[in-house]
């Protein structure tokens, strides 16, 4: 074969053979964050009522853009009015909760729900008045940020009044 010959055909096919065919890269190990290496810290009383206390899983970072953390509530306690700018599941692990968008009912959640509180939605969750409730929070990031906290919830408010 005439070497232009060689070279036509290998400019050629660099140009229709797509990239995603190409050799795939191998893949980054499997990592584990062993249970308790993250200490549990108690939620800032500005952005909540009550006790709380957060147990941190995963911080955002260039693999996943989204945060994930166990937050328990003693009876009563809840979170301030908030949004989030990439929104939010809240995956109900142990005990009776409340949550409430801004305008609606407080709808009682219970174990295995799962409530996505979409991006800019004004809401709040927490316990019921009377048990406790953990739930799995997965909370997207936008530049870093992944909450904006407003006013705390009234009484009046949080008991569907």
């Amino acid at each position: 074969m005439p070497l232009r010959f060689i070279f036509a055909l290998a400019c050629t096919l660099a140009v229709v053979i797509p990239s995603w065919a190409a050799e795939p890269e191998a893949p980054a190990a499997q990592r584990i964050n062993a249970a308790g290496t993250i200490p549990s810290v108690p939620a800032p009383a500005e952005f909540f009522t009550g006790r709380v206390r957060i147990d941190p899983v995963y911080a955002a970072n260039a693999d996943i853009n989204a945060s994930g953390g166990l937050v328990t509530f003693e009876p009563g306690a809840r979170s301030n009015w908030h949004t989030h700018p990439k929104g939010q599941y809240l995956v109900v692990t142990s005990g009776v909760g409340r949550v409430q968008e801004w305008g609606q009912p407080v709808h009682v959640i219970r174990p295995g729900d799962v409530v996505w509180c979409p991006p800019g939605v004004k809401h709040w969750h927490g316990a019921a008045p009377t048990t406790a409730m953990t739930h799995m929070a997965v909370t997207g990031t936008v530049d870093g940020k992944n909450v904006n906290w407003l006013g705390k919830v009234s009484d009046e408010q949080y008991l569907g009044r």
